[in-house]
């Protein structure tokens, strides 16, 4: 009895000892799949943020060579348990049996993010532009000042929200560029992504031009005086100096910007010189666009945390300075004053949706490429309203920066318009000769874009004290603003032709730069006297309704051919959490009717008013109104059509049986592990589900959708 009692012990023991090891191995294996799925322990320097590849199972894996006690030299201590021995065979041979079954998919060796700041900063850097400075505060002083804030903010919920939203969860998902992606989608969608990086290359074209004109604006800087500052003076035939005619009859800012900076053509069909200046800025612009892209995003992060945080920091200083100058209020309050009639008028709320729309940089393929390189376990949907809110919040606090400098220029120009009335009413001039002084008109006379930036700003930069040194701040925040957005427009191309394999066999570095030397070649289109027009043309028609169109397709693509519940199911795998009624019935229905919206308003505007641009006039010193010549509409015809044909003629040539893409095999995605980790189960259909997305009892959805059934199940198994 002594001796089976003895055994009894000793089989309970073996068994206690066989449970807690089964237990150790659970715990052991669930802490191990979290570990790979974002691998970001502080101190380690293989650590890579966004590993969705084969360096989820790795040996040498910081977690698990703790797991196994192994240290550099590949063995353990001495003296350890039998049963811990066991426990680590155990754990090794099954990362092996994970390693080689693995090793048969083809290798991802995608790049990824080094932090999840690293990707908030690009991904903000991308969004928040120079349209956040020089246009949003012009359209909301134009359309109502704070009654604007309606329009726009409604705009951002139905259409800038989702939309960025959808466009980062699908890149996080089907992990690829624009390309890549739309034709893993459909085989049919494919030219939605080709459309995606021709609008980014054309956009990229002219964006970098404004980069030259501040490192034009930002070089002369350094000059005492500005040399804006001031009206130059000129030799004429008797050799006399007289101060320039051209500058007199307008003003030093608009001379410099028109004359010293453009040498700006009367009209769009008159080129006249070559401008050798801004040549040259063109090459510098470019050269540094290069230099900081040949690195890739993974060793980009010191130039990502400088672009995206500079802006910020001088629109920080810049408030400081211009809320304790006079006449700030007035311009302040007449930028958020709101005129409540104005958003009856549909303009309003065409120019508000447009605005969210080019703000936020959708449809470029940017945003696509950029969460590509994301974890999969990444939590695309706080990302969506990070930057989407900060990308908003910087905005109207632009505005207030601009508007407190505008105040103080146009109170300063109504102070001295109250004095010169005061002395000509004491030397008793008649009342017909008076100026008519009126602040009002004054803080009215903004501008946008160019107007903004070059002459209005520039002008009250000259009443600073020590306006050298705000002249820097200003326009080197201008640069890295555009830089910033240039980084994500070129990330966008760069990436889809990697994805597309077009050069298997040259590498990346060597494509961005073949990228960067044909856009600074074409460019130069740019460095002549018609050079401004050519680039209101590119922005007229370039960078507006293309992407709408294109932003269109990718709501119908995702939401009714991918499928609306397929998609949601991979955001929950992805986040954790499911998303609303309210993003699928955006996706499905609200935003592509919003999108339609916006462009039809638009080609009515156009076909009702026509197109046309501002004319130098030298002899009056201001801009005349110019109709674009014939020639100038084909090619803005021809810039649109360039973009959106391939939506529909890579759709035509594989119905004809031409892959204009080649197929290729889906990147790896760990559904299973995600799955296990956020103890996902699968998602029934509601009642309202089912009424408004037409998803049947078994996951296939209907109303304009394919029968799409489960994955893993073909459709005449169905059947």
């Amino acid at each position: 009895m002594a001796n089976t009692a003895h055994l009894f012990r000793r089989q309970s023991s073996r068994d206690l000892i066989q449970q807690a090891t089964v237990r150790s191995l659970d715990e052991l294996e669930l802490r191990e799949l979290r570990s790979r799925l974002v691998r970001a322990e502080n101190g380690s320097q293989n650590v890579v943020y966004g590993a969705t590849n084969q360096a989820f199972i790795s040996d040498d894996d910081p977690p698990m060579a703790r797991i196994l006690d192994i240290g550099p030299s590949g063995t353990g201590p001495p003296g350890k348990e039998a049963h811990k021995l066991a426990m680590q065979a155990s754990i090794v041979s099954q990362q092996q049996q994970q390693e080689s079954a693995i090793a048969e998919r083809p290798e991802d060796e995608r790049e990824s993010w080094d932090s999840k700041w690293t990707f908030l900063l690009a991904t903000i850097g991308y969004a928040v532009g120079l349209g956040n400075v020089w246009r949003f505060p012009y359209l909301a002083q134009k359309n109502g000042g704070g009654a604007f804030l309606v329009p726009y903010f409604v705009m951002l919920l139905l259409q800038g929200l989702p939309i960025f939203y959808l466009e980062l969860a699908i890149g996080q998902r089907l992990r690829k560029g624009a390309i890549g992606v739309w034709h893993e989608v459909s085989a049919y969608l494919g030219g939605i992504g080709i459309s995606s990086a021709f609008v980014s290359y054309i956009v990229a074209l002219y964006y970098n031009t404004i980069i030259a004109w501040c490192l034009i604006y930002l070089l002369h800087s350094f000059e005492t005086p500005l040399p804006w500052a001031e009206c130059p003076k000129r030799l004429f035939k008797n050799f006399t100096y007289d101060i320039e005619p051209e500058c007199v009859v307008s003003s030093p800012t608009k001379y410099y910007w028109y004359r010293e900076t453009l040498q700006v053509s009367p009209s769009v069909n008159e080129p006249e010189q070559i401008n050798y200046t801004v040549a040259l800025a063109l090459i510098t612009a470019w050269s540094l666009v290069y230099l900081c892209m040949v690195q890739g995003i993974t060793e980009s992060s010191k130039i990502v945390y400088i672009t995206a945080i500079f802006p910020y920091v001088v629109l920080i200083i810049f408030f400081f300075r211009g809320i304790t100058l006079k006449g700030a209020s007035d311009g302040i309050a007449h930028l958020f004053t709101p005129r409540w009639e104005s958003i009856l008028e549909p303009v309003v709320w065409l120019e508000a949706g447009t605005q969210i729309f080019f703000s936020l940089g959708l449809a470029f393929g940017g945003l696509i490429a950029f969460s590509s390189y994301n974890p999969a376990n990444n939590n695309c949907y706080r990302d969506a309203l990070v930057v989407s809110v900060t990308n908003c919040s910087t905005s109207m606090f632009a505005g207030v920066v601009v508007f407190s400098v505008i105040g103080f220029k146009a109170t300063s120009i109504y102070d001295s318009c109250v004095e010169e009335r005061s002395e000509m009413i004491r030397q008793n001039k008649s009342h017909d000769l008076l100026p008519v002084c009126d602040l009002q008109k004054e803080l009215e006379n903004s501008a946008s874009g160019t107007g903004l930036a070059f002459i209005i700003f520039t002008e009250a930069i000259n009443q600073f004290p020590a306006a050298q040194l705000w002249a820097v701040l200003f326009f080197l925040m201008l640069f890295t603003l555009g830089i910033d957005s240039q980084f994500g427009t070129l990330e966008g191309v760069s990436t889809s032709l990697m994805d597309m394999k077009l050069f298997p066999n040259v590498p990346k570095e060597m494509i961005t730069g073949a990228l960067c030397m044909s856009c600074c070649v074409l460019s130069l289109c740019f460095a002549n006297g018609a050079g401004s027009y050519i680039f209101q043309l590119m922005d007229s028609f370039a960078g507006s309704y293309t992407l709408l169109i294109i932003a269109f397709f990718e709501c119908i693509g995702v939401s009714y051919i991918y499928g609306l519940k397929r998609f949601a199911d991979d955001i929950e795998l992805m986040t954790g959490s499911r998303p609303s009624l309210y993003w699928m019935l955006c996706w499905k229905y609200i935003s592509p009717i919003a999108m339609i919206t916006i462009l039809v308003a638009s080609f009515l505007e156009l076909a009702s008013e026509g197109s046309s641009y501002p004319g130098w006039n030298a002899l009056t010193g201001t801009t005349d109104q110019l109709e674009w010549p014939h020639w100038c509409i084909v090619v803005a015809i021809m810039l649109i059509l360039v973009s959106i044909l391939w939506i529909p003629g890579v759709a035509i040539l594989r119905l004809c049986g031409i892959n204009v893409i080649e197929d290729s095999e889906p990147a790896w995605f760990p559904s299973a592990e995600l799955r296990d980790v956020h103890g996902i189960v699968p998602h029934e259909p509601t009642d309202i589900e089912i009424s408004l997305f037409c998803i049947r009892a078994d996951g296939s959805e209907g109303l304009c959708c394919p029968i799409y059934g489960p994955r893993e199940q073909p459709l005449d198994e169905e059947e």
